[in-house]
């Protein structure tokens, strides 16, 4: 990791927040989303920004746009080494009590959405992680492809609530439960990973929040995206197994989300990729011993999550019949074949009871 311009270290002593910005090409939206950082009133704060192997005239674009200005740092990489892992590069270099994520084609739409996210973590010391309301830009709609959350729950999109995860384009996580939970999963590489972290924020005893007053808004950029005809697909099902694993779950357990996976993925045209993925979710190395999710955070997540999706055979034929995206309609939704978290035996229980280069963000 070389230092490529501004500030060659973040403050010394304490201060509020780390804003963390991945870059891969898209020049004009990163420099955007730097001023959009830089321009957070109410908090001291520092800006990272990491590049992960972006051509050589958009690295020197943002190089010559931070230089000479203070509270911010860009880094680079000579490669991608992925979401997870470059997230984890920038969260490290500095040491805010809070740790902000904007997607490079993000920008925060008020100058003090830092500001009220650091107050609202002041009054809830429980909140590991916060989601923002990610809306797309320059219009007052939400980006559907970075609705992370139950369908059901989209119209309280401009609302609070608890939740399952959080959307990687626009968060904040506290640095101790971050310590705590370990960070981002660098295997992961890209997809799932803001799951995953929740799922080991959630046993350790901190609490998700999606926060819909404080607003991102979304350029969803065509630069660099990985769409799901392309290898968006592919680690979508790899990671999805593979985090099911960690938490314990067996391959006859697994067996019908295969089966669904494996139809999806013939449906579309995506077989091949479809089987590479669940082989190499097996082939995996698990980086501690499987552990299952405490009983009250299963019980959180059947709250939050399971029952606002609706019985498991309406989301089965939902998503079976539906095609996947587009490549030409970036903001249609994710697909989610079930709730994000339960294991294939809950979810067949009687309704009653209820690599390439990918995109940095």
């Amino acid at each position: 990791m070389r230092h490529l311009a501004g500030a060659t270290r973040p403050p010394d002593g304490r201060y509020d927040v780390d804003v963390t910005i991945l870059a891969l090409d898209r020049a004009e939206e990163t420099c955007a989303a730097i001023a959009s950082a830089l321009a957070q009133q109410g908090v001291s704060r520092h800006v990272t920004v990491l590049d992960q192997g972006s051509a050589p005239p958009a690295r020197a674009r943002i190089a010559r746009f931070v230089q000479g200005r203070s509270g911010v740092t860009f880094l680079g990489l000579d490669r991608n080494l992925g979401v997870p892992a470059g997230r984890n590069r920038a969260a490290a270099f500095g040491h805010g009590d809070l740790i902000a994520g904007l997607d490079n084609d993000a920008e925060f739409a008020a100058p003090n959405t830092l500001a009220r996210a650091r107050a609202d973590l002041a009054a809830q010391t429980r909140i590991g992680a916060l989601g923002c309301r990610i809306l797309a830009h320059g219009r007052d709609t939400d980006d559907l492809s970075s609705w992370g959350y139950p369908a059901a729950l989209l119209p309280r999109a401009a609302a609070r609530f608890d939740a399952a995860t959080f959307v990687g384009a626009g968060h904040v996580i506290r640095r101790t439960a971050w310590n705590e939970a370990g960070g981002y999963d660098p295997a992961l590489f890209f997809c799932w990973e803001e799951f995953d972290l929740s799922l080991r924020l959630l046993a350790a005893g901190w609490t998700v929040r999606y926060h819909g007053d404080l607003v991102v808004t979304h350029k969803v950029s065509g630069e660099q995206r990985v769409r799901w005809s392309d290898a968006r697909w592919y680690h979508h099902v790899r990671n999805r197994l593979y985090i099911a694993r960690k938490i314990g779950v067996d391959w006859l357990s697994l067996s019908p989300r295969i089966a669904a996976y494996l139809a999806k993925g013939w449906r579309n045209g995506l077989l091949p990729e479809t089987r590479r993925a669940i082989a190499d979710a097996a082939r995996m190395p698990l980086p501690a011993p499987a552990r299952r999710l405490p009983d009250d955070v299963r019980s959180y997540l059947q709250a939050v999550d399971r029952a606002p999706r609706g019985a498991w055979y309406r989301r089965i034929r939902q998503e079976l019949l539906a095609p996947l995206p587009a490549p030409s309609t970036p903001t249609a939704p994710a697909p989610a074949l079930f709730s994000l978290w339960e294991r294939p035996s809950d979810r067949m229980a009687p309704p009653a009871a209820q690599r390439r280069r990918v995109s940095a963000a």
